[in-house]
């Protein structure tokens, strides 16, 4: 096998229309070996691959997944993978040196989440979560950063965290219950 029979589950994802993520889970699905290697590209980082054959693979099951779920009339404008159940977090990410600098967002599986922040930022630490659907993720970041310094890609400074949690909370609070994830 060389090297152009790669893919990369980015491009793939690309390719196909979907999240990174999503692939992912197709890949684990599927029971798909995936290959890592350095590239030079993504500044040294190893970066996962797998073949145009799993590619197909992964194609075909996204068309049957669709196929079923457009049967079963679940399907209306992309909802059923946006109504996707997880978490909304906020994790304090340098708790004893700039505790006012948190990052926000939705994860389906929060262990893994915070695993992966811990790779830049290892000290961080879950302040609280929400049961949350994936379709509010941008709505609650809009509505709970309001009055924040926006520092990167979902990662703000506050003067309180005791407010952005109220925010949060007054947030979720206000919209529909849904079933608790991990």
């Amino acid at each position: 096998m060389t090297a152009n029979d790669l893919i990369s589950v980015k491009d793939a994802g690309l390719q196909l229309g979907k999240r990174k993520q999503t692939i992912f889970k197709f890949i684990k699905r599927l029971d798909i070996d995936v290959k890592k290697r350095r590239d030079s590209a993504s500044k040294n980082q190893f970066v996962a691959y797998i073949t145009e054959a799993d590619l197909e693979r992964i194609k075909e099951e996204i068309s049957l997944r669709v196929a079923k779920l457009e049967d079963e009339s679940q399907v209306s404008s992309g909802y059923a993978e946006t109504d996707e159940m997880g978490v909304f977090y906020l994790i304090q990410l340098e708790p004893d040196h700039d505790s006012g600098r948190f990052k926000v967002g939705f994860a389906v599986n929060m262990p893994d989440r915070l695993r992966a922040h811990r790779c830049a930022a290892p000290f961080s630490k879950v302040v609280k979560k929400w049961p949350c659907k994936r379709l509010w993720e941008k709505t609650a970041i809009d509505c709970i950063t309001s009055t924040c310094e926006r520092l990167h890609t979902e990662v703000y400074r506050s003067q309180s965290l005791d407010e952005i949690i109220k925010k949060a909370d007054e947030f979720f609070n206000l919209m529909p219950q849904v079933e608790k994830a991990k």
